[in-house]
């Protein structure tokens, strides 16, 4: 795979690695979340178990060698649909928060944190990014779920609310009516007395 450079924020400020494959190999037993590494064709060329084990079986075979898109889809939005070529327009460091990526062939869509770490070779062009996803969809539901009975309560409060308004506009509609009464009443009374 060759030696890569990893492109810097500033002109002149790329910095020389090894072969990231070997540098990943040295810390991917630390690495809990699901990775993988797509080479410049996006193909996937490296992965760690979480990732195989997130993966329905008959996705998970064969996975080196496979397009990410033939794999796992990311929502990303944009013109830009894969998370590695997003990640080589960006030219550095990307993180993208509750990204929904469909699995093939079950269809199952999760939702994830993702980051990823483009590569580059030594004349800028793009040659392999690393990416991590964390699966936070478990959180997402919960989150969905907590807003739905947000909006529901906010919803009966304003149904209670409203409720509320109208029964004290017909208390006062029947006190005006209770004071007109006895105003008839008390001249009522008057006028036997006299």
């Amino acid at each position: 795979m060759g030696r890569f450079w990893q492109r810097g924020k500033q002109k002149g400020d790329n910095i020389r690695l090894m072969d990231p494959l070997a540098r990943i190999a040295a810390i991917e037993n630390v690495i809990i979340d699901p990775f993988f590494v797509a080479d410049s064709q996006r193909q996937i060329i490296h992965f760690n178990r979480p990732f195989y084990s997130m993966l329905p079986r008959g996705v998970a075979r064969g996975l080196k060698g496979k397009k990410v898109s033939e794999v796992i889809e990311f929502d990303i939005g944009g013109e830009v649909s894969c998370i590695v070529e997003h990640s080589w327009k960006h030219g550095g460091h990307l993180r993208l928060d509750e990204i929904p990526g469909r699995i093939h062939r079950t269809g199952k869509t999760l939702t994830f944190i993702l980051s990823a770490l483009p590569f580059f070779d030594e004349e800028g062009k793009p040659t392999a990014a690393l990416v991590i996803q964390r699966n936070v969809t478990d959180e997402a539901q919960v989150q969905v779920k907590y807003q739905e009975m947000l909006d529901s309560a906010r919803s009966e409060r304003e149904q209670l609310a409203e409720t509320i308004r109208a029964r004290t506009r017909d208390l006062l509609e029947t006190s005006q009516r209770l004071i007109s009464c006895q105003r008839e009443l008390i001249q009522f009374k008057r006028g036997r007395i006299v």
